[in-house]
């Protein structure tokens, strides 16, 4: 794996800008049931070790990324770092991926709840992304009753059963799907875990748990089970120097427990149009670690608004719905992940259809399958080795679009697209998406934006709204659209009721106070009492229509969840 110099950015040692202590991590969260299963001493202390070694590099980054977004608020546009022109021209490949993660062909995402671990691994994919992030709302009894399903499923023992007395059980000869974790980005705190009198990141507690309890376990089975081996997704990534500081977290990680160096084995999200221009030097930063990139379509389209959100007109995005993965910048970021894979060995996973079916409505349940279908099939021809699915029911469909393209392949990564590399010009090409910026748009946004964050408030990460499937960068793409068209004066196109109206902060609270309302009536007085609607549209409002756009909608809200 001989590659070119390393980037000319700045590699030197960070020390610590608190004086460090020799204590574990301290628990501050409420109790949980078997929680000490999960938060030993020895866990904690590895935990405190992790946020005295990382966090000071972690807060740079967290820094960098608010300059970078100065500088693109300041030129209006983003390009290829020059700097690292020798990584993207070198001739260089990731490790082989292990056994596990040669076929990748059809991945199921979802919570780490207890019936969603149960389903997944049942669900015939080949991996299930055990997800921390987008799909979990981070209340500190999700996290750790998280980290116990999934001791107790690489141990076989995991079980549920629902109240009506509906049981999920392991199939006791089935292959399970893979298990890889999703731990949160960068940007988030675990505000129940404390070192040295500061909040460990959210990122070092979700990896650093399941490792701890985990990587031995995964390592020695793994002579016998090729399902073995600590596998991640990495959320959030800005940056090539982000992909780094995880890569000396691998390293450090399996020193510190004596696991072999490049048994941890990483797949990156792009869903970060920062990271859409670094996706070579992401991959030569884990290349001993890495096991490809993933096209994580719905942040992406909400990190694009946030970058651009005041960059002018030809950055404002129409409507979400009408924004495709065949529209030319989306499909210049597709094919730019599959070139870029290809050409240096590692996989290339393809993105999350949000329908669902439905097992009530066979009209709803042929239309989402139909266009899981065709959507699947783009990817597969496109050249991706795998796709996502958030439903056990698409997984057949998932998987039988990629066994027609791959047949007895595990992959296709020995094709490389000749096509030229995506331009910047190109990914940047919000305008030639079409569509427009409507009425009927405008009332999506706020419904899945208030429905996801009740849902969200109450515990609950991955939400069934309108027949798609909404996590966080779901809701993230609503309330930014509206941040975005406030300040851009938008006027809403169509010929219906609203058309011809500029977005407005009175308007949106109009819509927000006439979908309250709505509620009411559709959910009945009691149900409507019992939820946390009025609190989700105070959020909601905030993230939206706050004059300084807020990062992430997760920051307000974790103060929120209790």
């Amino acid at each position: 794996m001989a590659g070119p110099q390393e980037p000319q950015e700045p590699r030197e040692r960070r020390e610590s800008a608190v004086e460090p202590g020799a204590g574990p991590a301290r628990v501050v969260g409420p109790e949980v049931a078997r929680g000490a299963e999960v938060l030993t001493p020895e866990a904690l202390a590895f935990l405190a070790g992790l946020h005295r070694r990382f966090e000071p590099r972690r807060r740079e980054l967290l820094a960098l990324r608010r300059q970078r977004r100065a500088e693109i608020a300041a030129t209006g546009t983003l390009d290829f770092l020059p700097g690292t022109a020798a990584v993207r021209a070198g001739d260089w490949q990731v490790a082989e991926a292990p056994r596990a993660l040669q076929d990748r062909r059809v991945e199921i995402t979802g919570p780490t709840d207890r019936r969603m671990t149960v389903n997944a691994l049942n669900s015939g994919a080949r991996v299930w992304l055990a997800d921390f992030e987008d799909a979990t709302a981070p209340t500190w009894q999700n996290l750790v009753e998280g980290q116990l399903n999934l001791i107790d499923a690489l141990e076989r023992r995991i079980d549920f059963t629902t109240p009506e007395g509906k049981a999920y059980t392991l199939r006791p000869d089935a292959e399970l799907a893979t298990v890889v974790v999703r731990p949160r980005g960068w940007h988030l705190d675990e505000a129940h875990l404390l070192v040295d009198g500061e909040p460990v990141s959210g990122s070092l507690t979700d990896f650093g748990l399941y490792f701890f309890h985990n990587a031995a376990r995964l390592v020695a089975r793994g002579a016998e089970d090729p399902n073995s081996g600590p596998y991640f997704y990495l959320a959030k990534t800005e940056s090539h120097l982000e992909a780094r500081l995880w890569n000396e977290v691998f390293t450090h990680a399996q020193a510190e427990l004596g696991i072999p160096h490049g048994t941890v084995r990483a797949t990156v999200l792009i869903e970060t149009v920062t990271a859409a221009f670094e996706m070579d030097e992401i991959l030569y930063e884990l290349r001993e670690h890495a096991a490809g990139l993933n096209a994580g379509r719905w942040d992406y389209l909400f990190s694009i608004v946030k970058n651009f959100r005041d960059a002018g007109e030809r950055f404002v995005l129409p409507d979400r719905n009408s924004v495709g993965m065949t529209s030319p910048f989306m499909r210049a970021y597709a094919q730019l992940l599959v070139r870029t894979c290809h050409r240096r060995g590692a996989h290339a996973i393809g993105g999350m259809a949000a329908f669902i079916p439905s097992r009530r409505d066979p009209a709803v349940n042929a239309a989402a399958l139909e266009k899981v279908d065709a959507d699947k099939r783009r990817e597969a021809g496109d050249g991706f080795d795998g796709s996502w699915v958030a439903h056990p029911d698409l997984v057949p469909v998932c998987r039988g679009v990629f066994d027609d393209v791959l047949g007895d392949r595990p992959h296709q990564k020995q094709a490389v697209p000749q096509a030229p590399a995506a331009t910047a010009a190109e990914l940047l090409d919000i305008a030639g998406a079409g569509g427009s910026c409507t009425a009927e748009g405008l009332h999506n946004a706020v419904q899945v934006g208030v429905r996801y964050l009740e849902a969200w408030l109450r515990g609950l990460g991955a939400v069934a709204i309108f027949n798609m499937m909404e996590d966080a960068a779901t809701a993230e793409i609503s309330r930014s659209q509206i941040w975005q068209w406030i300040h851009n004066g938008v006027v809403l196109a169509g010929e219906g009721q609203g058309a011809g109206a500029k977005v407005t902060p009175d308007l949106v609270r109009d819509l927000l106070a006439a979908e309250l309302a709505a509620l009411r009536l559709e959910l009945g007085e009691q149900a409507y009492a019992a939820g946390r609607w009025e609190q989700a549209a105070a959020l909601f409002e905030e993230v939206a229509l706050a004059e300084e756009f807020v990062d992430f909608l997760t920051l307000p809200g974790y103060a929120l969840l209790g």
